[in-house]
């Protein structure tokens, strides 16, 4: 099939800071993996919460975690209407995230429907007049006329797609680019954030419970002066730097937080599996030191828990450690 021939490619530079970055984050889920494979749903929610809450605080939602806890709930909440709005759109929107597809532009506008409804005059659709990109009163960056934003949305969906560029720095050109086109009349911080999270699933499904907005939150200085530097040359390369080494800063987060929650029995089995899917329950009694049943206990519950497979019998069979599940 005849690779499609692109009719515009955003301007980046892969530095060497960028490529150690990918290398480094690439061994991170692979440790990741084997500590934990999968979130548990306890897990998961508790990442969805700060994704959220995170995301919208950079956008000036004043509402708290354990507000955004409890909106998720179906409890009530004292706070702004619209900030509670945001909220419940935000959740709706994130509960998407498996169905969308991150290269149709119809699913990024059905996704802003969701994300603005009742906050958006033009929710759905693409902008009609002129915005900037504002920290607090300065305005960082004046996003081209609105008349460009389709043929500008059409050709960053097409180099997005057919681009032989690693998705991790991908995303990140992506997220860039969307915030330079400002596509939308407002949300596009949130959508950019969204979209970003819907590629890197494309290259890891794990990332649909990373909360990599949280870093982005914690340095949010330093991501509209990223976006300022991209904007001053003319490139990409400040801003890929930078969510790269949020995203690396979340992943090392995951790990210190899980070594301290899971108990290094497991941990042993679950790193004595990934090195050998043939190993033993013999073998797991000498590296652990624990009883024949204790090994059958834990190797039970990682299975209940989705996090490890049997696959064929006692004999000739091998355990696979799951990098992903559904619910």
């Amino acid at each position: 099939m005849k690779k499609k021939e692109l009719t515009y490619i955003p301007p980046f530079t892969v530095t060497d800071e960028i490529t150690t970055l990918i290398v480094e984050i690439g061994e991170a889920i692979g440790l990741l993996s084997i500590d934990t494979s999968v979130p548990s749903v306890k897990l998961r929610k508790q990442n969805r919460i700060k994704t959220i809450q995170s995301s919208l605080a950079i956008e000036n939602n004043s509402l708290s975690v354990e507000q955004v806890t409890d909106i998720i709930e179906g409890k009530r909440v004292l706070g702004a209407p619209n900030e509670i709005k945001e909220v419940k759109n935000a959740i709706d929107a994130y509960n998407l995230l498996f169905e969308l597809n991150p290269y149709k532009e119809s699913d990024l506008l059905k996704a802003h429907k969701l994300m603005t409804s009742e906050l958006v005059a033009e929710s759905g659709k693409y902008r009609h007049g002129g915005v900037g990109v504002f920290d607090n009163t300065r305005c960082i960056h004046l996003a081209p006329p609105a008349s460009r934003v389709p043929e500008l949305m059409q050709d960053l969906f097409l180099w997005t797609k057919h681009s032989d560029t690693h998705l991790l720095i991908r995303s990140c050109v992506f997220h860039y680019e969307f915030e330079f086109i400002h596509p939308f009349a407002d949300g596009n911080g949130r959508m950019g954030r969204l979209w970003q999270t819907l590629l890197l699933m494309q290259w890891k499904p794990i990332f649909a419970w990373i909360p990599v907005e949280t870093i982005v939150k914690e340095n949010q200085q330093e991501y509209y002066d990223a976006i300022a530097r991209s904007d001053k040359v003319g490139n990409s390369t400040a801003f890929i730097t930078f969510m790269l080494g949020c995203i690396l800063e979340t992943l090392k987060d995951i790990q210190k937080s899980n070594q301290k929650s899971v108990p290094k029995s497991n941990q042993k089995i679950l790193s004595a599996m990934a090195e050998n899917s043939q190993v033993t329950i013999k073998d797991l009694q000498q590296i652990t030191g624990l009883s024949e049943s204790g090994i059958k206990k834990i190797i039970r519950q990682l299975k209940q828990a989705g996090i490890i497979e049997r696959i064929g019998g006692n004999k000739g069979g091998y355990w696979n450690v799951i990098s992903e599940t559904e619910e």
